[in-house]
Formats: C-alpha cells, structure tokens, sequence
C-alpha cells in the first residue's frame, strides 16, 4: 500500500516562487509511489512562529489524513533547531513520518532521525556564525565611516513601472522586467492612482499563500 504524503513548502519572500518546490516534490513522490493527499503552502518567514500552511499541516496529521510529510529542505519547516525537532517529535507521536529531497533521509528509522538531529544543529550553527559575521561587518563599516545597510537604487524608472502595470503586465512580470519586488510595483501603482484617479489597473492580488488539500 503506498503511503499518503502531505507535502509542505514555504518561500520566505513574494519574490520567490513555491512551485519550484513543488514541481520536484511531485516528481520525486510519483517515482517513490507516494499518494499526494495534500499540499500546504507558506509565503512567510521560517522565524515566524505563526503559518496558515504549517499549522494546518499538523492539525491535519492529528487527524491521521497522511502518512508521510514531504519537504524540499528541513529548513522549510522551520528555521530554529527547537522549533525543528518540536515539530517532528509532534509528528512522530502521532506516527507520521518526516522526509526530505534533499537531504535525502526520513524519519522511517532511527538513523534518518539522527541524522536530521545532527544536520539540524550544524545549520544552526553555521546560521549563527553568519550572524556574527554581518555584525562584524557592520561595525567595521561604522568605524570606518561608511554607510550601512541596503542603500536606495537610484536606477529604477517608477513611471515605467507603472506605465507597464496599468497596461495590463502582470504583477510578476514587472517586478522580474525592472528587478524589484512585487509589494513595491503594488504602492507604486497605488500612489500613482491616488494621485490620478482616473488611472485604472488590472485588479490581481499579490497575496498568493493557500492551502491545498485534496478531498
């Protein structure tokens, strides 16, 4: 009998496109027979305690409608060590298992268990060291009176941007053509229709995260 997976994906920024994730997902479950029963999705921080996706994803395994939870990297189901390991000892006392493409181990047996116990600290570990790093790199900055953080770019033609917008561009499409993201395109529009009201614009929302479960 092939097991029932629920795959988990998670992007932190509206740049960045989840169905990459799931496009390899999908594939790699239809070659190892699985069952996708469900597919949740989370355009949000790993740090953020709070996901629609992921919490609909546990209250879903308490109700025993998968077998298996399928991810692209650990690192999309959370972004701390605790969190991790909270979440899988969450998922194995209710007897669903945890697997991942591309560290290529689950949580089946008492091996792949160790291994995600292991991988996990070395993450955390190496996200810390860069932390120290940028703060070092921040204050050498300071001390040598140069500026510090992202500096504006003074390239970018706004009115272009919302010429494009308003001539029926997708949302996307703009931000990818003038390499900016996609909340900016949106309050630019905006503040170019609030000054002039007689602009329209195609009505698209740039809020795309959804929970998907089949029935």
């Amino acid at each position: 009998m092939s097991k029932r997976v629920a795959l988990y994906c998670r992007v932190s920024t509206l740049e960045q496109h989840v169905e990459n994730q799931l496009i390899q997902l999908r594939d790699l479950s239809a070659k190892r027979g699985y069952q996708i029963v469900g597919e949740y999705i989370d355009r949000i921080s790993g740090v953020k305690s709070r996901r629609s996706g992921l919490d609909a994803l546990m209250k879903d395994s308490r109700r025993g409608k998968f077998d298996l939870v399928f991810v692209s990297g650990f690192d999309r189901i959370a972004r701390s060590l605790r969190d991790f390991l909270q979440i899988l000892d969450e998922l194995e006392s209710m007897g669903v298992e945890f697997a991942s493409a591309r560290e290529a181990i689950d949580t089946s047996g008492p091996m792949g268990r160790l291994l995600l116990t292991l991988i996990g600290s070395m993450s955390a570990l190496e996200r810390d060291l860069l932390k120290d790093r940028v703060r070092q790199g921040i204050a050498r900055r300071r001390l040598m009176g140069l500026p510090v953080g992202r500096q504006p770019r003074t390239d970018i033609d706004r009115g272009a941007i919302v010429a494009d917008r308003l001539n029926g561009l997708s949302l996307t499409s703009v931000a990818d053509k003038y390499q900016v993201s996609r909340a900016s395109v949106v309050r630019w529009t905006r503040e170019a229709r609030q000054m002039n009201p007689t602009l329209t614009t195609p009505i698209q929302s740039m809020h795309e995260t959804r929970v998907e479960v089949a029935a």
